[in-house]
């Protein structure tokens, strides 16, 4: 991780999400959700990221966790799926959204599947209300077990980013 990067851990009575993130996942997900009335498949993959990022920040606010890189947030959401306080197939989910939205913003020559997009969109909403419902049911002993799995050392270089800056 540089420098410039920005990911650490807050202290305990920070852990309240921010109350804009779940209505940000929701405007997303309103955005999204009019981008496929009106046929427009690259906003579509492009703002299906959003709502998911927005709801996984929402749970790491709640552990403690600020991350303004999404590729950290990420690596962060791949640890929490080793404690199984969130399921790998979210992780996965994010990761591969987030990498749709790369391509179809940066790779204007990829074929979108419609298909793909559609079940984009499904997914995108499942997504949001499966770490709404893990954010409500979050108790503290989960949270401090998280928390310190994050400050291990096996956490702190993790997918390739090093999260030395949580110590």
């Amino acid at each position: 991780m540089s420098k410039t990067e920005k990911r650490h851990l807050d202290s305990p009575a920070q852990r309240e999400p921010h109350k804009s993130l779940p209505q940000k996942a929701a405007s997303a997900l309103n955005i999204m959700n009019a981008a496929l009335e009106i046929g427009e498949p690259d906003w579509i993959t492009t703002t299906a990221y959003y709502p998911r990022y927005f709801a996984l920040y929402a749970l790491l606010m709640k552990i403690g966790i600020k991350s303004e890189i999404h590729d950290c947030t990420i690596a962060v959401t791949m640890l929490l799926a080793e404690k199984g306080i969130l399921g790998k197939d979210l992780a996965t989910d994010i990761s591969h959204s987030k990498q749709a939205r790369i391509d179809i913003q940066y790779y204007v020559e990829k074929e979108l599947n419609q298909d793909r997009i559609k079940r984009d969109v499904k997914e995108a909403h499942a997504f949001v209300l499966m770490l709404e419902k893990t954010i409500e049911g979050l108790e503290i002993d989960r949270i401090e077990e998280a928390r310190k799995h994050l400050e291990t050392p096996h956490a702190r270089y993790h997918g390739g980013l090093d999260f030395g800056c949580l110590l």
